[in-house]
């Protein structure tokens, strides 16, 4: 097997820390993966890796081995870069995640568009509200909304998602329309579970001295943006969430926004990437339309 390739192949056994799980995002067979870290181990007289029935790690040894072939790998790709990004098309798979509702909305309109520009380029869209593990899922890159935690990742500021409070007619009719927050009591909203850590969240409302967190009475919790928007459009009470999310349906008067002087803080908007020197140029490419496509459809 080509050395370069084993080291590809070792280095994803230690991301995903699973021989099967490797092989899956590589597309190759089990026994390829086990027998390239072999023979890897075998070149080097060194131990790479503990295994066990459940799990894999990286020895002490396998650890510097994983950091220094990282190093490595980039500066390969980087010299083949300077001549393949202006003398080949862009080509390869793209494997990337974004929220349900931009995924539906955004993402999938628009896609036909990249896909016709650059023919020879696939993308592997992932459309989940749930927080994806990058290295684990075998991620290039994602488009999260709200704060980003891991020192591994690297955040490209996309600007933020101002926020709107709405509800249908039919549950305004009902209950009536509250004209401060001080009626909010009274009212019901459709919950947010967090589809990552279950939490719920309260209703959080912007104020010059902070944010104020109001737990309003709720019959219905859902654990993503699309059964959210459902649920409000059924009646079954108010949501806060991004205004782009609902523009439409405000347009078109099937919901209605309230309190728009009330809103909860705008949240932060990103793209997220693992840790690298070096960035393909396809993952590049797809990053600055990403930004193009976003900041569009937001604004």
């Amino acid at each position: 097997m080509d050395r370069i390739e084993s080291l590809r192949i070792y280095m994803r056994v230690v991301d995903c820390l699973s021989f099967s799980r490797a092989a899956n995002q590589l597309q190759i067979p089990r026994s390829t993966v086990s027998t390239a870290v072999r023979e890897l181990e075998e070149r080097l007289g060194a131990r790479l890796l503990t295994r066990s029935t459940r799990s894999v790690a990286p020895t002490q040894d396998g650890a510097a081995f994983y950091e220094r072939c990282g190093r490595l790998l980039s500066d390969f790709d980087e010299l083949e870069s300077l001549f393949q990004e202006s003398s080949q098309p862009l080509s390869g798979c793209l494997s990337v995640s974004v929220p349900s509702r931009m995924g539906r909305l955004l993402f999938a309109p628009a896609l036909p568009g990249l896909l016709e520009r650059y023919p020879c380029l696939e993308v592997v869209l992932s459309s989940t509200d749930r927080e994806v593990d990058l290295i684990q899922d075998g991620i290039d890159c994602v488009v999260r909304v709200g704060d980003v935690t891991g020192g591994s990742l690297v955040t490209r500021p996309l600007g933020v998602l101002e926020m709107a409070n709405c509800a249908a007619p039919a549950y305004l009719d009902r209950h009536g329309t509250p004209n401060s927050v001080d009626e909010l009591e009274r009212h019901f909203a459709v919950r947010y579970a967090s589809p990552t850590t279950s939490r719920v969240e309260y209703w959080d409302i912007e104020t010059s001295d902070g944010v104020e967190k109001i737990p309003l009475r709720s019959r219905a919790t859902a654990n993503n943006a699309e059964a959210l928007i459902a649920c409000c459009l059924a009646g079954l009470g108010m949501i806060q969430v991004p205004a782009y999310d609902v523009r439409e349906h405000i347009r078109d008067g099937t919901l209605v926004e309230v309190l728009p002087n009330d809103r909860a803080p705008s949240m932060p908007l990103n793209i997220v990437y693992p840790h690298r020197r070096h960035l393909s140029h396809r993952l590049r490419v797809f990053m600055d339309w990403t930004e193009n496509l976003l900041r569009e459809a937001v604004s």
